[in-house]
């Protein structure tokens, strides 16, 4: 008799976490390979912190304002957004796929006399050992895993009622393939040719759509621009490209 297996569902893609753990070393050097998000964390910080404000009750204004919060960030890489949530009072998990990354985090983190809890991992190892958190960052994540909609049911199911799910990924539009991949890519050069798959990026239809089906209910989305002059990304209506949403669970 034949027996037939069906393989485990999981969110990892070996060959993301090999291009990602080759770049470790890169993560806090604002003008190595990973400026590009140097740049682009004030607007993904202050609408997070904006949003976490606004619909969990708390005071922007505090120096700690997510004082007493548990927050995951799932692939956390060096720690970009790991800090400085830290620094605004959340006791914060860090996780990644990437050792290497782990480690770079551990670092940098202790240089920066901050405590946080890095973990190799997945994010369907937390949900299986019963993990729990107020919020999840999904920032720049979901384009880089093997089953995206298993991979929100994942973090979904951590989220405590009320708890705040953000995230932030690419539109898989024409206009994202012209500009985050042939642009950011191979004319600009911001980013290592090959970091994005434009047959990976995620529909706001699509996430919205994934979300719902796990008891998390989109709450806002913003876009988020370029300005050369300026040299900053800023919010946006504009969801062509790069946007973010936060969810909550009922």
């Amino acid at each position: 008799m034949t027996m037939h297996t069906t393989a485990p569902l999981s969110s990892l893609d070996s060959g993301e976490v090999e291009k990602f753990s080759k770049l470790a070393a890169e993560w806090w050097n604002p003008k190595g390979k990973m400026g590009v998000l140097h740049k682009f964390n004030p607007v993904r910080l202050a609408w997070i912190k904006e949003q976490a404000c606004a619909r969990l009750g708390l005071d922007p204004l505090a120096r700690a304002p997510l004082e007493g919060l548990r927050l995951l960030d799932i692939g956390c890489g060096g720690g970009l957004l790991c800090e400085p949530m830290a620094r605004l009072g959340a006791s914060v998990v860090g996780v990644d796929a990437s050792e290497k990354n782990i480690k770079t985090a551990r670092v940098h983190a202790a240089e920066m006399e901050l405590a946080i809890d890095y973990r190799v991992g997945m994010a369907e190892d937390l949900a299986a050992a019963g993990e729990k958190f107020d919020i999840i960052l999904n920032m720049e994540v979901i384009e880089h895993v093997a089953q995206p909609a298993f991979f929100v049911a994942s973090c979904a199911s951590m989220l405590k009622p009320g708890g705040l799910m953000f995230v932030a990924t690419l539109n898989r539009t024409l206009k994202s393939f012209g500009l985050a991949i042939i642009g950011a890519e191979y004319v600009l050069g911001w980013l290592p040719k090959g970091t994005h798959e434009w047959e990976r990026f995620v529909t706001p239809d699509e996430l919205r759509g994934w979300m719902s089906e796990n008891g998390v209910g989109v709450k806002a989305e913003s876009g988020v621009t370029y300005h050369p002059l300026a040299d900053e990304w800023r919010g946006s209506r504009d969801m062509g490209v790069n946007y973010m949403v936060v969810g909550q669970r009922g």
